[in-house]
């Protein structure tokens, strides 16, 4: 039995769209000419929820142009529905589209439209009382509408989920770093995928906090390009159709709905490829933010350190012979390790055996507690 349809009409002419469906004839030529059906390639819900985002802003500040208010009012309910990702079932395609996201952009359009003429009781795919065109995408093109969105969703997905789930992870591992700090743990180094000179445990996980905050840095750095909104450019950047203020106005809202700072940035360069773009940030960004909550909750936290077998593996390093340097020099002190090496010995049986030192001598000059920082220097 075939599913209802129902007649939905564009500049190609008539088509049938699902009933049970808001988007429209646009959506519905993408689906057929696009025949992808992979779950990773959807449109992302974030870049969803953005256009919601956007759409309605959008609505508030044309109302101020001179858009009807019941109109502008039933936009911004419909829109607010596609943030808050209520209809994300009705935005079907894949970022393998025509365009910089154009068909993405009309499938907002098509589904506002349609929710906002359900909600003042008209019928969907009518156009009337409200139209794709010429109320829901009102002073507004592709062109700058998906690079808008994008930005949006980007600035919203890095500052949600991954710089938090990166500085849980940075905490965490700081917690570590005063913890084994306290208890003055010393190890012994691994450099090339051998033994080296030792150094505290706290160090060596401060070097994984210092990670984190060049990467945090990073992140951070990369917000105020994102910041930049191309909403108000239009078609090519000149803000035709649009009125002075909008972009301004809009970039305005947009900072008022999310919480965070925007900013109106209206010249921009196209780019075919903008869909896969933002898909691959943010599935890179969700990767990462997942990988560390995961790496937090299931390893850090509950991370100890076995100080016993810490302190064997230190004791048997031959790489402790650096120490012996200033007493029995270069070449005897490589003899020393060559021989433990050899026969199996410490250091300290080996510098016995071969009388380069006594008991009292190696205790001396082994300390490795002196070799996890540099020393004073005396004239």
């Amino acid at each position: 039995m075939a599913s209802a349809t129902r007649s939905e009409s564009d500049a190609f002419g008539e088509i049938q769209v699902p009933a049970d469906k808001y988007w429209g004839a646009q959506t519905e030529r993408s689906l057929e000419n696009f025949r992808i059906n992979q779950p990773q390639d959807r449109m992302p819900p974030p870049v969803i929820k953005a256009f919601g985002i956007l759409k309605g802003a959008a609505a508030t500040v044309n109302m101020r142009f001179g858009l009807d208010a019941s109109i502008g009012q039933a936009i911004q309910q419909a829109a607010k529905e596609v943030a808050d990702g209520k209809l994300l079932d009705h935005f079907p395609l894949v970022v393998w589209q025509t365009g910089s996201g154009t068909q993405s952009n009309m499938n907002a359009n098509e589904v506002i439209s349609n929710r906002a003429i359900e909600i003042l009781g008209g019928q969907m795919g009518s156009k009337k009382p409200v139209h794709p065109n010429d109320h829901v995408n009102r002073s507004a093109s592709s062109n700058d509408t998906f690079p808008t969105v994008m930005h949006i969703a980007a600035v919203v997905e890095l500052e949600q989920d991954l710089l938090p789930a990166l500085q849980t992870l940075r905490a965490a591992l700081q917690a570590k770093v005063d913890h084994f700090e306290a208890k003055k743990i010393i190890k012994i180094g691994r450099t090339h995928l051998q033994d080296a000179t030792p150094l505290t445990l706290a160090q060596e996980f401060s070097g994984y906090v210092a990670q984190l905050e060049f990467g945090e840095a990073r992140v951070k750095s990369a917000l105020p390009d994102l910041r930049l909104l191309a909403q108000g450019g239009t078609a090519v950047g000149t803000g035709i159709n649009t009125f002075e203020g909008f972009a301004e106005a809009i970039a305005a809202e947009v900072s008022k709905m999310t919480g965070t700072e925007f900013k109106e940035h209206h010249r921009f360069e196209l780019n075919v490829y903008k869909p896969l773009m933002i898909r691959n940030l943010l599935h890179s960004s969700r990767l990462l933010a997942d990988g560390m909550r995961s790496f937090e909750k299931n390893l850090v936290a509950g991370l100890q350190a076995n100080e016993e077998k810490i302190a064997s593996i230190m004791k048997e390093s031959l790489m402790l012979v650096t120490c012996l340097n200033p007493k029995i020099g270069y070449d005897m002190a490589s003899k020393v390790a060559k021989n433990a090496h050899k026969k199996g010995l410490t250091l300290k049986e080996s510098a016995l055996e071969l009388k380069a030192l006594t008991g009292d001598e190696f205790d001396e000059l082994v300390k490795p507690e002196l070799m996890v920082g540099p020393k004073p220097y005396q004239q």
